[in-house]
C-alpha cells in the first residue's frame, strides 16, 4: 500500500522554491515498481527532468519544480495502481502513461491500460498505449477495423490476440490470416519447394504471433483441422467467410482491386481487421489499396479507421524516433515538390502574360519537337 506524506508537496517550502513529495510503498510493490536495475525509475526521471527522485528503503522522495513534482507523484500513484492490479510494468508503460496524463489530466492510465485481452504462456497481452487501447476497443465495437500505423505499434499482434480471444470464447469458429505475397510473379518461382514452401516466408510473421499466444503443440493441430487458416491473399477470391475472424496483414501492398475483393468476402457473424503502414508500400507499379480505401470507406458505419502513431510504438525507443525522422523527411520532400510545382506554374503564368508561352512559339525554335522545321 502506498501512502503520501501529508505535508508534501505543498509543505513548508519557500515561495517559488522547490516542492517535495514522499511516497511510502510496500516492499514487494517497490521491487515491481522500480524494475530490474531500477529501469522504471530511470524512465520516470527522463519524463520529468526537473525532478530529483530518490529511493531510501520503502520511501520514494520527489524534489524539484512544483508542477513536475505534482505530475511525477500522480504518475507514480497510477503506476502503483497498475502494480496492485497485477500488471507487469516496463519502460513502455511508464512512458505511455506519462504521455497520456500530459495530454489529458482526466485520463487514468491504470484504467485505460488494465484491459487484458488474454493470458498466453504466463504472460498477459494487453494494450500498452492510449492509441492501442482505442484500437482494441474499436475491434470490439465494429465489424471492420483498419489499423494503420508505423512499424512496432502492435497492429497485427493485438489483432491476433483479439482473434484468439474470440476463438476461445466461441464467438467465431475459425481464424483466417492472410497477407499479400508481393513477389507473386516470376521471382517467387525461383524459391525452392512446393507452393506452400514458396509462400511460407511471407506468412512467417503470422505464425510467430500464433506461437506466442498458443501452446506450440496446439497450433499445428488447429492448422490441420482448419480452425486456423493461414493463406496468401490470392486464395481468398471466390469465397464467403462466415463465422470467422479474418485478419489481412501488410495491406499497404494490396492493389485497389485486391482490397475490394478481400472486403467483399465478409460473411455472417464475421469480423475483419486490416492492418498496414502506408509509408512502407512495396508495390512496384500500382496504387495501394489501403491508401485508396481510407478515402472510399471513411464515412461508412460499422467501419472504423484506427490511426496509430510513433507514440504507440512499443519496440525499442529508437524505433519511435526513427519513425518520426522519416515522417519529417517525407514532409520536407513533399514541401519541396510542392514548391517546385508552384514555381513551374508561376513561370508558366508569367509566359502567358508575356504572350510567348513555349507551346505558342514557332516550332523552328525547338529542334527537339517532331515535324519538319522551316
Amino acid at each position: 500500500m502506498a501512502t503520501t506524506d501529508p505535508t508534501t508537496p505543498d509543505g513548508p517550502t519557500a515561495p517559488g522554491g522547490p516542492a517535495e513529495a514522499r511516497l511510502s510503498v510496500d516492499g514487494i510493490q517497490m521491487v515491481r515498481l522500480l524494475g530490474p536495475q531500477d529501469r522504471l525509475l530511470t524512465t520516470l526521471e527522463r519524463q520529468y527532468p526537473l525532478v530529483d527522485v530518490h529511493v531510501r528503503g520503502n520511501e520514494i522522495s520527489l524534489t524539484g519544480d512544483p508542477a513536475q513534482v505534482a505530475a511525477a507523484r500522480a504518475l507514480l500513484e497510477e503506476l502503483l495502481q497498475m502494480v496492485r492490479n497485477g500488471q507487469d510494468l516496463g519502460p513502455a508503460e511508464v512512458a505511455s502513461s506519462a504521455r497520456m496524463m500530459r495530454s489529458d489530466l482526466n485520463l487514468s492510465p491504470s484504467d485505460v491500460l488494465s484491459q487484458a485481452i488474454l493470458t498466453a504462456r504466463g504472460k498477459s497481452i494487453r494494450p500498452k498505449t492510449l492509441g492501442q487501447s482505442q484500437y482494441v476497443e474499436a475491434i470490439d465495437h465494429n465489424t471492420i477495423v483498419f489499423g494503420i500505423g508505423p512499424a512496432g505499434t502492435g497492429k497485427t499482434y493485438l489483432a491476433m490476440a483479439k482473434a484468439v480471444q474470440a476463438l476461445q470464447r466461441k464467438e467465431v469458429s475459425r481464424i483466417i490470416l492472410t497477407r499479400p505475397a508481393v513477389e507473386a510473379g516470376e521471382r517467387l518461382g525461383y524459391l525452392p519447394g512446393t507452393l506452400t514452401d514458396k509462400i511460407d516466408p511471407y506468412l512467417r510473421p503470422l505464425y510467430d504471433a500464433l506461437n506466442e499466444m498458443l501452446d506450440p503443440e496446439v497450433v499445428p493441430k488447429l492448422l490441420a483441422a482448419g480452425t486456423i487458416e493461414v493463406a496468401p491473399l490470392a486464395y481468398m477470391r471466390g469465397r464467403t467467410l462466415n463465422d470467422s475472424f479474418i485478419i489481412l496483414d501488410e495491406a499497404q501492398n494490396t492493389t485497389p482491386e485486391q482490397m475490394k475483393m478481400f472486403l467483399t468476402r465478409l460473411g455472417f457473424n464475421s469480423k475483419m481487421v486490416v492492418t498496414g503502414d502506408i509509408t512502407q508500400i512495396d508495390l512496384p507499379n500500382a496504387a495501394s489499396g489501403l491508401r485508396l480505401v481510407t478515402r472510399v470507406l471513411n464515412d461508412i458505419d460499422d467501419i472504423h479507421f484506427a490511426r496509430l502513431t510513433s507514440d504507440d510504438v512499443v519496440r525499442h525507443s529508437l524505433v519511435g524516433r526513427i519513425v518520426d525522422a522519416y515522417t519529417e523527411y517525407d514532409a520536407k520532400q513533399q514541401a519541396r515538390q510542392y514548391e517546385r510545382e508552384e514555381a513551374r506554374e508561376f513561370a508558366n503564368r508569367a509566359e502567358r502574360r508575356a504572350g510567348t508561352p513555349r507551346d505558342h512559339l514557332p516550332k523552328r525554335q525547338y529542334p527537339d519537337r517532331q515535324g519538319p522545321t522551316r
